[in-house]
């Protein structure tokens, strides 16, 4: 049995390396240094070894065949150069999944700056409601399946051979300290969701052009024979296809391809194609950018055979991923949800979905500026308007450097910013009234603020 340890387990995309790994049979470890729900509670399910810290010493204790690297790990850290002055064998996550699950099988990937959680999970889980049992590697954890990875199962309709499909989060962030592609170069797509393009991630990308250098990578890799599947609302993709494309490409969202219609107050709504209705979905999810995402998803599940009506019929069964207004808990008449959106365009898509959900009731935005483009502050001043239509705005600015409330002065008297983490959490929890909605944003733990402000609503 070959035995990997992984450097920078923790991680969504790392960890569902592990849980895959472990899957098809290998020895699995790894280390990181800091592990929170849902990957620590994943990887302690599985029974995986997880070692904090990125020291040298554990190299001792888990002698492996191969070290298999996260971006998360950067040179200077005791680990990694402990790998390479020892000449240890390492490979990236993004290399390792290609060659040792992707390369012979039909994969679908999902890319955008946004969505691609949730639009990945909905893809697997329509691919599975229609018997197809495919593989998935998601950037979270799908409440359709309780796991964010596996490799294809044995399908209904043929029980002596595995699924050929496997879908996977395509993410545009660097793919480790030495291979500064973007992950989705490594995956060969045959079937390909291009959800939107916008600038993130400064910490590695100067500027929108150099993602779209990227994406168009990821273009260039997939097969005359294949589909691309992109936004037409985004000119930023078109942009990006103009470049050079030899697949055939549908796209949704606009007149010349796929389109919703006919929504109805409980979010229901048509799919139109070329300006023919051609199914209906009736679900629980609210939002335009949800019903976006279901139109790329029926798209490609056409493409590996799914007939519309069933992908309808999937989604009307489809539950959101965990931390996608995700609902914590109740307390006294006032609702906690947790969301991972960290970047403005999607943080005015949350407040958006939630409050036409909740009307005119009080939503309380709570945000904690984490992610590296955050820190930087290169959002920072789109971050006022994609709050505006919160009642209260609380942001935490304890783990940054630039004036939170300088920036988000625009917002008034509605503003309320933070550093002591503890009357942070007292804060918000004193200016909270039954009826309220709390919405809490961020791409980590934050501290564990959603059970602290549930016990100090109590």
């Amino acid at each position: 049995m070959k035995h990997i340890h992984i450097i920078g387990i923790g991680g969504t995309f790392m960890g569902g390396v592990a849980a895959i790994a472990q899957e098809a049979g290998f020895k699995v470890s790894g280390c990181d240094a800091k592990m929170y729900p849902p990957m620590s509670t994943q990887l302690e399910a599985l029974g995986i070894d997880v070692h904090e810290g990125f020291d040298a010493e554990q190299l001792d204790a888990f002698q492996a065949d191969v070290y298999v690297i996260g971006n998360v790990a950067k040179r200077g850290m005791a680990v990694v150069e402990a790998v390479l002055n020892r000449g240890l064998p390492y490979i990236s996550g993004p290399q390792w999944l290609a060659e040792n699950v992707l390369h012979s099988r039909w994969v679908l990937a999902v890319a955008g700056t946004h969505g691609k959680t949730t639009t990945a999970s909905m893809l697997a889980w329509v691919l599975e409601y229609a018997g197809l049992a495919p593989g998935f590697l998601i950037g979270g954890v799908p409440q359709n399946f309780s796991v964010s990875a596996r490799l294809p199962q044995t399908p209904r309709q043929d029980a002596h051979s595995q699924s050929p499909f496997f879908v996977i989060e395509a993410d545009e962030y660097d793919t480790a300290f030495f291979d500064k592609r973007s992950k989705f170069v490594h995956y060969r797509p045959r079937t390909c969701i291009l959800n939107n393009l916008e600038f993130d991630h400064a910490d590695i990308f100067a500027d929108l052009a150099a993602i779209q250098t990227q994406f168009h990578h990821l273009v260039r890799a997939i097969p005359g024979e294949g589909l691309i599947i992109s936004n037409g609302t985004e000119q930023s993709l078109r942009d990006t296809l103009d470049q050079g494309c030899w697949t055939p490409v549908e796209f949704f969202g606009n007149s010349d391809g796929w389109q919703v219609a006919g929504v109805a107050a409980d979010g229901s709504f048509d799919v139109m194609l070329n300006g023919i209705q051609v199914g209906h979905v009736a679900w629980d999810l609210i939002g335009g950018h949800n019903r976006m995402n279901a139109l790329a998803v029926i798209a490609a599940a056409r493409h590996v055979g799914v007939n519309i009506a069933t992908a309808c019929e999937a989604l009307g069964a489809f539950k959101n991923v965990k931390r996608r207004m995700e609902t914590k808990g109740k307390i006294n008449g006032i609702t906690v949800y947790d969301d991972f959106a960290h970047h403005p365009t999607a943080i005015a898509t949350t407040v958006a979905g939630l409050r036409q959900k909740v009307g005119a009731a009080r939503i309380l935005a709570v945000l904690e500026p984490r992610s590296n483009t955050m820190k930087l502050g290169t959002m920072k001043a789109a971050l006022p308007q994609s709050l505006a239509d919160a009642d209260e705005v609380f942001c935490y600015a304890g783990g940054v450097d630039w004036d939170v409330a300088e920036a988000l002065a625009p917002l008034g008297g509605k503003l309320h910013v933070g550093k002591d983490f503890d009357s942070f959490v007292r804060t918000i929890a004193e200016s909270a009234a039954n009826g309220d909605h709390i919405l809490v944003m961020s791409n980590g733990g934050f501290g564990g603020i959603h059970e602290k402000l549930l016990h100090a609503l109590q």
